[in-house]
């Protein structure tokens, strides 16, 4: 540098000074229109020089932090008594950010694989929906589809508010979820959108959490390592085969061919069985990176957090279907994985049954749907946890039902009753207690909500409701009032049972079958089944046998 001209000295020093100043910055999901949680504890992040001292301030609410040694930095603001605004928040460092038309009330995170990622736009009545979705205090986040071997600290996306111009977009069932629960407090409700469709629960679920299960945690191993060495092996593949090709006068050389003409196919030499058995076995694919484990709670799940959350709606199964037996431990690790890492106690976490789908079957047998349904079930041991029962809603032969309003507010029902004081139902019956009565079995349930009831059975059910498809529905059990039992006995042979209401019980009986042992309700891909509650909220399918499933020995 001493020998430089001085007049070179000046615009040197000019280019590097900005590197040494870096702007106080805030993740993609701190930005303009956001919706905060009324909660006590709101944490704030971003990153700026190590050392540097930031204060954010909201009217009522204001917190400082130093950044540490890495440039990250995080405060936690008090917005238990805010008002819902909206508001400018600064924030301060060595450089002042205002994020404007902020506003405080409920967050849920949406999340899943296709059927949260189905959007408004795509639903049944969409068109009146939409037109009717004006509304500035409900809000989505979209976070970019992102995937990952190592987790990331931020994200791309920016909060829209409902209106005919942004709605179509969002999660369908997000948007009816967080509309029946803004009409019900009117309050603000912003929707953290973050799904991707055909992806299995590990692919969301943190390495750490992995670990912890052997066997999640040595497909993860297995999984990880063939997408690291894959664009290695690859490319050896493809070298190895050109060689190949070349040493066996395989190339696509028109000059030394037969070249097709007037119907005349283009020839090789012959391949001697010594030749064909020295061909490279082409390179084993690895899992798409949306399906490996922990690429999309590193891509689209870490950024996010720690943002103040409320809870949890999840749309997810369909992926895990073909494992259902390892969902019952994939599922939970999942929901106890993002309450550790988000650090915000054991916040709700409620989620939607797989709705029924597939050809109808004549008669009663084994399903790996109905035994995601069943992990799913057992999955609502866990503390806050919810069930939107969809096996009335479903459509045979699109596994993307247009009903997502029935799935929106199911979800909102739980909400509203467990978490905002509201008193309704807020789900179907669900089996309690089965007793063997002689020649019948009594089944008693919860959630009977003042009786229970048979739903009406359409004469027809839905095929794909977009082209309006349907076909007749054909009876199991024509002279009962219920619909979707089966009953075995020693043997084993289920065959179609029949059903009816005593009280807040169901006496299930078949004249095939004098010594039952075990009934199974909609345990079916697209089961024919009409027991409600008096609110009209669909029972849960069940089994009372523990026969082994046929997912038993599927794994991840």
């Amino acid at each position: 540098m001493k020998h430089l001209p001085k007049f070179l000295l000046i615009p040197v020093f000019a280019v590097f000074l900005p590197a040494l100043k870096a702007d106080v910055t805030l993740p993609a999901i701190i930005s303009d229109h956001m919706v905060l949680q009324k909660t006590a504890k709101v944490p704030i992040w971003g990153k700026a020089d190590p050392g540097e001292e930031v204060s954010v301030s909201l009217p009522g609410a204001k917190a400082t932090a130093k950044a540490g040694d890495d440039g990250k930095w995080k405060l936690v603001l008090n917005l238990k008594d805010s008002a819902p605004g909206p508001f400018e928040m600064t924030v301060q460092g060595k450089n002042l950010l205002k994020i404007s038309d902020v506003v405080v009330g409920e967050v849920w995170v949406a999340s899943g694989q296709s059927n949260m990622e189905f959007e408004l736009r795509k639903t049944i009545d969409a068109d009146k929906e939409i037109a009717e979705s004006a509304n500035p205090m409900l809000r989505q986040f979209t976070v970019k589809k992102s995937v990952s071997p190592s987790p990331l600290d931020d994200t791309e996306g920016q909060w829209l508010a409902a209106s005919p111009e942004t709605s179509g977009s969002f999660t369908a069932v997000g948007y009816f979820f967080a509309r029946k629960i803004q009409n019900e407090l009117r309050v603000p409700v912003g929707i953290v959108h973050t799904s991707w469709g055909g992806t299995p629960s590990e692919a969301w679920t943190s390495p750490e959490a992995l670990k912890t299960v052997p066997e999640l945690s040595e497909a993860s191993n297995r999984l990880w390592a063939d997408f690291a060495a894959y664009p290695e092996a690859k490319a050896s593949y493809l070298k190895t085969m050109a060689a190949w090709v070349s040493a066996n006068a395989r190339e696509d050389k028109p000059s030394n061919d037969v070249t097709a003409f007037a119907g005349a196919e283009v020839s090789f030499p012959e391949l001697s069985p010594r030749q064909l058995a020295a061909a490279p076995v082409p390179t084993k694919t690895a899992a798409t990176p949306q399906h490996t484990a922990s690429f999309l709670f590193n891509g689209m799940i870490n950024p996010i957090v720690p943002y103040a959350i409320r809870g949890v709606i999840w749309y997810q199964g369909e992926a895990n279907a073909g494992r259902a037996l390892q969902y019952h431990t994939a599922f939970p690790l999942l929901i106890s994985d993002w309450r550790k890492v988000w650090q915000q106690g054991d916040f709700p976490f409620y989620f939607c049954q797989l709705a029924n789908y597939m050809p109808k079957k004549t008669d009663p047998g084994e399903s790996a749907w109905a035994e995601l349904r069943e992990a799913q079930n057992q999955t609502l041991q866990l503390p806050h946890t919810g069930q939107a029962v969809l096996i009335d809603i479903g459509e045979s032969g699109d596994i993307h039902p247009r009903n997502k309003k029935v799935a929106g507010e199911r979800l909102a029902r739980l909400a509203l009753a467990n978490d905002y004081g509201k008193s309704l139902p807020d789900s179907g019956p669900v089996l309690k207690s089965v007793k063997i009565e002689g020649d019948k079995i009594r089944l008693s349930f919860d959630k009977a909500e003042e009786g229970l009831t048979a739903a009406p059975l359409a004469p027809t059910f839905t095929v794909i409701s977009k082209t309006g498809e349907t076909a007749p529905l054909v009876r199991n059990s024509p002279d009962s009032p219920l619909e979707g039992f089966a009953i075995c006995g020693e043997d084993r042979k289920w065959v179609w049972a029949d059903a009816k209401i005593d009280g807040d019980s169901v006496i299930v009986w078949s004249e095939k079958i004098p010594a039952p042992v075990a009934v199974r309700y909609a345990w079916s891909d697209n089961p024919t089944c009409n027991l409600t509650n008096t609110a009209g909220l669909p029972a849960s399918p069940f089994r009372t046998d523990d026969f082994p499933l046929t997912t038993a020995n599927a794994r991840y």
